[in-house]
């Protein structure tokens, strides 16, 4: 069990203000994998003084310095990649081999793209007969989710570290030990004292308090878009920059002139289920012309029962759990709403995936028959849940997947990749994977709608974090 009786605040673990602590459950075997500290608004208040104090000198460190302790950060976290990939499968539930693929490596990654990123980036350009400068925003406060935990933070502490601002970090309650994780690291490479400021807590408390605070200057959220919604808020009140990545329906549009129809459909489950459908980009709707539905059903059924459940410490599991109880019983409503509104179940269900009594398991599920206007059609489910949508024509498949308060992400397969652009061009969402195209760390992740604000990652994702500022010679 990983137990954490500190917190990191100016450089310095530190006890919290408040005594009590939190308790970090393995979804897998529902016992306990770890504790942490719980937070009171104090801690936030000593944290922020932190960074304040900090960043006069940091945001006036020069880009190549910023850039070296980057690296070294990725280099330290390199180094661990396997502690930190076991922690994050046992913390969040991913299966231990995709973990250390994607829960560590993507944020080893991210992190040192942005000392590549910074050295590289204009901070200053003549317009006319103005000097355009771009700096730091200022002190940052990031709060982040459990699905992804630690690529989340990354997302937003590594360009943050790139411009020159300072930050205060609280992650998800639910997962974490990883955020914990990265403050020794940054502890071990010497970053200097109140620049990556660590507290934890529930977000009715803390991250509220951060999103408050009139001394944090932007307010990065990842999360649901009610908690959002809250965010947006509470931070309106001292004007302060706000972004945001928040939920996602994403529609995945197959035409039928592809010419693996099946092979497409088995890419798109495997979309849905990536992280056990636990994925804010997740093609969670499967747009397929009406008169091959039926196919589309039986490849996707195939695909969907090869994924076999498990815990994500067992070889072989290639569907870990949902992160928690209540995650498990929000799924389960889901499923049988699906059941209750007339969708075919392809396979699946609400019943428990067999010889798994305990872990917050759910089985891979497929829905055919699906209407737009159904609840599994229009609601962000988080689970290895996929709705099959049949329709008659192209204009039709483009109106489904734009109906929608979301618009993260999509995906268009046809034989003609320009005729699949010229598609994509039309879907209301932040990214569109062309035929399967793969994720790109370097390219702006964010989207449309009640989806959020606001670009991570890459040079687009460093821009959030930088005012401008002109000098009229």
């Amino acid at each position: 069990m990983k137990v954490y009786d500190k917190i990191f605040i100016n450089g310095s673990w530190v006890p919290s203000v408040g005594s009590e602590s939190i308790e970090v459950l393995n979804p897998s075997t529902e016992e306990v994998a770890g504790k942490v500290p719980l937070c009171v608004v104090e801690d936030v208040n000593r944290a922020v003084r932190a960074a304040n104090d900090a960043f006069e000198g940091w945001s006036g460190t020069s880009v190549a310095q910023r850039a070296e302790m980057i690296q070294a950060i990725a280099d330290c976290m390199g180094k661990r990649m396997d502690e930190l990939a076991k922690l994050i499968a046992t913390e969040m539930g991913m299966p231990l081999a995709m973990a250390k693929m994607i829960q560590a490596g993507l944020p080893f990654t991210i992190m040192g793209s942005f000392a590549k990123i910074a050295s590289e980036f204009e901070f200053e350009q003549t317009i006319g007969n103005s000097l355009v400068i771009k700096e730091a925003v200022g002190v940052c406060g990031f709060i982040t989710p459990w699905n992804y935990p630690l690529h989340q933070i990354v997302g937003k502490v590594a360009p943050a570290l790139a411009a020159g601002c300072t930050m205060v970090l609280k992650p998800s309650e639910i997962a974490p030990l990883n955020a914990f994780f990265l403050a020794e690291v940054m502890d071990e490479i010497g970053l200097p004292a109140g620049v990556f400021n660590l507290v934890n807590g529930f977000g009715t408390e803390i991250g509220e308090a951060i999103a408050a605070h009139p001394d944090i200057d932007m307010v990065s959220f990842t999360g649901s878009t009610r908690a959002g919604i809250r965010v947006a808020e509470l931070a309106s009140n001292s004007v302060k920059r706000i972004t945001q990545e928040l939920g996602g329906k994403s529609a995945n549009i197959i035409l039928e002139d592809v010419p693996d129809f099946a092979k497409a459909v088995s890419k798109g489950v495997q979309d849905c289920y990536l992280n056990s459908g636990q994925t804010c980009s997740a093609l969670t709707r499967m747009l397929v012309p009406q008169n091959r539905q039926k196919e589309a059903m039986e490849a996707a059924k195939a695909a969907a029962e090869k994924f076999s459940v498990g815990n994500a410490l067992a070889e072989g599991s290639k569907l870990g759990p949902l992160v928690s109880a209540a995650q498990r019983e929000r799924v389960i409503g889901y499923i049988k709403k699906g059941i209750e509104e007339g969708a075919t179940l392809v396979t699946g269900g609400p019943e428990r995936p067999e010889g798994l009594e305990k872990g917050f398991f759910v089985k891979p599920t497929v829905f055919a028959d699906v209407r737009r206007d159904m609840t599994i059609a229009q609601e962000e489910i988080f689970g290895p849940v996929l709705a099959i949508i049949p329709y008659k024509d192209l204009d039709e498949a483009v109106s489904i997947a734009n109906d929608s308060r979301y618009g993260l992400s999509g995906g268009v397969w046809a034989a003609d990749p320009e005729k699949a652009k010229q598609i994509a061009r039309r879907l209301r969402t932040g990214q569109v994977a062309i035929n399967g195209g793969r994720f790109n760390p370097l390219a702006p992740f964010g989207g449309f709608k009640k989806s959020g604000n606001g670009r991570e990652f890459g040079p687009i994702g460093l821009e959030e974090y930088l005012e401008v500022k002109s000098l009229q010679l």
